[in-house]
């Protein structure tokens, strides 16, 4: 599972985001689970569809995953216990699990889902995904070139991996760079099904845009270790992208740009603040006040979807105020892990020894502790090219407005700047669940429409101008 560098904090203080334990619980012989099962979880202001996969084991057991596509849940294990037709999927270290009944159909299980807080009703319904040609890796050929590329980042001498696109035609065709969220993705930047970067990319290219998009460091064929990586040290594999471009014939020198989704919109900002800038840049859901102040928001935001009061959302915050005071100001790093994660047992008795060190691990890490100090208005005054900013009015992650108020105020000599927020798109850039595709009768996420339309038009309307 990638998690964003944004969300740790949140891990750890709402349990709804699971973190699976590692072992199977036993089982009694019937009846048989396996395959997917899914549901929908009403929560305080909303619903979230919640997927568990079973497979059955040799020695009787079940391996099984959970898969919460709005929190960027992926592949979690899960504890399964069956007892006569009484089934328990349990997330124990979150403190969370699912009591429910198997029915006599054997097609749906009927219970509760059960977390500090929250008792809710809850049916998990067996479906069995269609075959599609993903599934049986079988790929349709696009309408367009691919090209699997290597290129290096000469500052670092560092390996990159990545994919060129590029539209059908002798061109020369505009083209962009591709970056991901905070956290070491692929070049589709992948969560569970979805591939956000990977939508985008096949979006463009269709209609005349060439796109590069590159594994993260560490990921797949591109070197390097980005658990130690800065969002300066990013900028250096973006410039690297695009000087990969410029070289390119195909590839028209005039309009090479950087579209940057989270964190890489930032990174891409930043790119165009320095010598030799892009064409143009397009931030998705990019960062605007200083990451202690986001991890604030982001808490707020999701404690006030699940219904809590005022009082106590004002208790957490003073929980985790206190708590980043630590990660800041403790240098010694084991001394650091130590307090927060009693501190975090404190504030969360379900908490085991063994989530809560995991989580203090993570909150004391240098990554979380860059973020927590990094302030991404520092040199966007330089900007001076075209900016697109879009945000998504239910992102939980980075509020759209707060964010885009102080980039539009530091972006103020780019001499061609545009912001839009996009109502019911969220920090994936997903479209509401109303307007998923239907694959095989089942709703599929989808990059918001309006969201890939929004991007292509304005690029191409820079190329023309």
């Amino acid at each position: 599972m990638k998690i964003s560098l944004h969300r740790f904090l949140l891990l750890c203080w709402l349990p709804l985001v699971l973190i699976g334990a590692t072992s199977v619980g036993a089982l009694a012989a019937a009846p048989k689970l396996d395959g997917l099962w899914k549901g929908p979880l009403k929560m305080p202001g909303g619903e979230l569809e919640v997927i568990f996969r079973l497979v059955s084991l040799a020695d009787g057991n079940y391996f099984a995953t959970l898969d919460v596509p709005l929190q960027k849940v992926s592949h979690m294990a899960v504890k399964v216990e069956l007892h006569g037709d009484t089934v328990m999927l349990a997330a124990e270290e979150a403190g969370s699990r699912f009591t429910g009944q198997v029915a006599e159909d054997g097609k749906h299980v009927v219970g509760t889902w059960h977390q500090p807080g929250l008792d809710a009703p809850l049916t998990l319904t067996f479906f069995t995904p269609p075959v599609t040609a993903a599934s049986a890796k079988v790929r349709l050929t696009p309408p367009y070139r691919e090209e699997e590329v290597n290129y290096t980042n000469v500052a670092v001498n560092l390996r990159l991996n990545g994919m060129l696109t590029v539209p059908a035609g002798p061109g020369p065709f505009p083209a962009v760079v591709l970056v991901s969220d905070a956290g070491a993705h692929d070049r589709d930047a992948t969560t569970g099904d979805y591939r956000l970067l990977g939508t985008l990319a096949d979006y463009l290219t269709r209609r005349g845009i060439a796109v590069l998009r590159f594994d993260d460091r560490g990921v797949a064929g591109s070197a390097g270790n980005y658990a130690q990586t800065t969002t300066e040290d990013l900028v250096t594999d973006v410039q690297a992208g695009v000087n990969f471009l410029r070289a390119r014939s195909e590839i028209d020198f005039s309009h090479i740009g950087v579209i940057g989704h989270g964190e890489g919109g930032n990174v891409a900002l930043l790119t165009a603040a320095q010598p030799l800038p892009p064409a143009f840049v397009v931030a998705l859901a990019a960062s605007g006040l200083p990451g202690a102040v986001v991890a604030a928001q982001q808490q707020a935001a999701l404690l006030r979807v699940q219904g809590k009061a005022a009082p106590q959302i004002d208790a957490a915050n003073k929980q985790q105020q206190a708590l980043l005071e630590v990660v800041r100001q403790t240098t010694d790093e084991s001394q650091a892990q130590a307090i927060v994660a009693n501190m975090l047992r404190q504030n969360s008795p379900d908490l085991t020894a063994a989530a809560a060190q995991d989580s203090a691990t993570k909150l004391t890490s240098f990554r979380y502790r860059y973020f927590l100090k990094y302030n991404p208005l520092d040199h966007l005054t330089e900007v001076k090219c075209p900016v697109l900013l879009l945000s998504g009015a239910a992102d939980l992650d980075v509020a759209a407005d707060a964010n885009m108020i102080m980039l539009t105020k530091a972006l103020r000599n780019s001499r061609d700047l545009t912001s839009k927020k996009l109502v019911g798109v969220n920090h994936l850039f997903q479209a509401p669940p109303a307007e998923w595709a239907l694959v095989g009768g089942q709703p599929k996420p989808t990059f918001s429409p309006v969201a890939q339309e929004t991007i292509r038009a304005w690029i191409v309307a820079r190329s023309l101008k």
